[in-house]
């Protein structure tokens, strides 16, 4: 739901033409719906925009030029409370706190409750209030009650403070820029570029994260000076004299629970998902199921029935996925809903393709399928999508866990590592093998993407040098077992990959994905499990397998996991018009002179390896990602 902008400038007042640009730039996040908040010597005004609703325009005068210290500005997707009682900036009764919101609250309905009968009133029906009213009543400690995906927004004009915070495992983004200058933010960071204090300049420390793990690790982005907020933090800038504090409001939960057997597991996680989807079903507006034909979001599905009767679900169809599109019939047909098939050719998964990676704020490895998909929910009238996304990172999903018991193993030999001296291909792929030190070393391995070895090779020695290469700051606990591996699923492949793509995704088509495996309970209560329960090194998924067991039919339960992803290399090795493409930008590259040209030349004449082309798209990505933001 929606998208925010907002700027404090530290020094002097700035033109609302900042504002309006910025909330321009994410039109595509809100298009219901638009509001402006701006302060200067100590008066706050409200204001509507050019697509703000007539009403509101009946209530707030149409931002045009004026100059503030701090300003506000908002986009709707109305999802819940439809009417002009939802907008934002959304303020207290006595105008001292104001607050803009993106994400949705699951547990508003019981959190108002909750406050109802601490004295509080409501005028809307709406998440909003809820979360401005909560704040008044417990201030910070607000955002730890809150379950849900959420960026927020408070100006605190009692306490003189101002207030940004992002929900627990990152499911809304939000992007802040800060200098001497000032403080800019915004839900894109597309917006951020249309202030006047900020400047477009490359981040190669992000760059270079973002080519070893295919997305940029957090905080750091691809643009210099440009961070994403932490999940499960909020940050808070002292007007009084621009100090700025950052602090963790929730962290991921370790092993509690020891004497309890698979029965009770499996029972307890079928009671939190249950709950999880019922609260995630509420909505205004027609809710989807995205169902891709595995088991997560196909379980999903089957326990939505019970809790309403209008399910809708839909599969998107690409080449060789028509085993997943096989089992997702089969399963709809099995539990009596309405599904429909998206099939997308390849001419239309070619279409709009630069403008599709450009979409994106940094260089990627792959055709966002998920695209499509809110392509296709958007064209059906479905605002809200339920997604599997998150039981991959939660229940030991990804196909590379099971190598982690041999890897703890084998990395007693890292001694012979340093004795390899031959450069041919096998030599430097095990010798990278035998460079992972460190549970962070297995998780970039994993990842499929290029090796340390190779960027070295790439990227030129005078921007090579100045580059951190030891990612020391991203390291985590390193717990010597599968919990150690599991904190980086859920801070680096979840947080900084995949929701950050989803909602990307989801966004530019005005959808909200939302994630019922993200639930607060569900997810502190499968972190608290022994590992032997939710982790065998054998099968991926052994818990949720065993959760989902009385619900869906055999042949998805035994699916081999895949990938939602369309199969680039296809596509790269089928279509003239995309070797085309690759070898354009690929030339336009060339002569930027931040890459080794050989090196370019040499991974795009001889790809042997099954993911050779990874790297090539990344290149490809990359060019097209400087020239949407760098070059005017």
């Amino acid at each position: 739901m929606c998208g925010i902008t907002g700027y404090y400038s530290f020094h002097k007042s700035i033109s609302s033409t900042n504002i309006l640009e910025m909330n321009q730039a994410i039109r595509h996040r809100g298009p219901d719906d638009e509001g402006f908040w701006m302060y200067s010597n100590g008066e706050g005004a409200s204001f509507s925009g050019n697509d703000s609703t007539q009403k509101i325009k009946e209530q707030f005068p149409v931002l045009k030029e004026k100059n503030s210290n701090i300003a506000l500005g908002f986009r709707r997707l109305s999802i819940i409370d439809l009417s002009e009682k939802g907008h934002q900036p959304m303020l207290s009764k006595n105008e001292q706190i104001i607050i803009t919101f993106n994400g949705e609250i699951y547990n508003f309905k019981k959190l108002r409750k909750e406050l109802e009968s601490l004295g509080h009133s409501f005028c809307s029906t709406s998440d909003t209030e809820v979360i401005l009213k909560a704040y008044q009543e417990w201030g910070s400690s607000t955002f730890a009650k809150l379950d849900g995906m959420f960026a927020v927004c408070i100006v605190d004009l009692i306490s003189q403070k101002l207030i940004l915070a992002r929900d627990r495992v990152g499911m809304k983004p939000l992007f802040y820029h800060h200098s001497k200058e000032g403080m800019i933010w915004g839900s894109e960071i597309k917006a951020l570029l249309k202030n006047q204090l900020v400047k477009a300049e490359i981040n190669w420390n992000g760059v270079y994260t973002n080519f070893l793990f295919q997305t940029t690790l957090a905080p750091q982005t691809c643009f210099q000076n440009i961070f994403s907020l932490e999940p499960a933090s909020f940050m808070t800038i002292d007007l009084k004299n621009q100090k700025i504090t950052t602090e963790k409001f929730w962290r991921l939960p370790s092993q509690s629970e020891k004497n309890i057997s698979d029965e009770e597991a499996v029972k307890r996680i079928d009671e939190l998902l249950s709950e999880s989807i019922s609260e995630q079903l509420y909505a205004d507006v027609p809710v989807a199921v995205m169902m891709s034909g595995g088991i997560d979001s196909t379980l999903i599905a089957s326990k939505s029935k019970s809790f309403s009767a209008h399910v809708n679900t839909y599969t998107i169809s690409y080449p060789f996925s028509e085993e997943e599109v096989h089992n997702a019939s089969l399963a709809a047909r099995h539990f009596g809903i309405p599904h429909e098939i998206k099939k997308v050719n390849d001419d239309e998964a070619l279409e709009d393709l630069k403008e599709n990676i450009q979409h994106f704020e940094e260089p990627y490895s792959s055709f966002e399928v998920l695209i499509n998909a809110a392509k296709y929910a958007h064209n059906q009238n479905f605002k809200v999508v339920l997604s599997g996304n998150g039981a991959d990172e939660l229940f030991a999903g990804y196909s590379h866990t099971l190598k982690l018991n041999r890897w703890l193993l084998m990395r007693n030999f890292n001694f012979i590592g340093p004795l390899i001296f031959t450069k041919d291909k096998f030599s430097q792929r095990v010798k990278n093998y035998f460079s992972q030190d460190h549970m962070f070393d297995f998780f970039r391995q994993s990842q499929i993407s290029m090796r340390p070895m190779e960027v070295k090779s790439l990227i030129t020695p005078a921007i090579y040098s100045k580059i951190d290469l030891h990612l020391s700051e991203y390291h985590l606990s390193e717990g010597k077992n599968y919990a150690g591996y599991f904190e980086y699923d859920m801070k680096y492949s979840l947080s900084s990959h995949h929701v950050f793509r989803d909602d990307l995704s989801a966004m530019k088509y005005s959808v909200e994905f939302r994630y019922p495996y993200l639930s607060n309970n569900l997810i502190d209560y499968v972190s608290s499990l022994p590992e032997n329960i939710r982790f065998n090194g054998i099968q991926n998924k052994p818990l949720l397998r065993k959760a989902a067991k009385k619900y869906l039919p055999q042949e998805i339960l035994n699916m081999p996991k895949k990938g939602f992803s369309f199969p680039v290399n296809y596509f790269i090795k089928n279509e003239q018009k995309v070797r085309d493409f690759i070898t354009e930008n690929l030339e336009s590259l060339k002569k930027r002179n931040f890459f080794n040209a050989a090196v370019i030349d040499e991974w795009w004449n001889y790809q042997e390896h099954e993911y050779d082309w990874v790297k090539i798209w990344q290149l490809v990505t990359f060019e097209l990602w400087y020239q949407k933001y760098f070059e005017k």
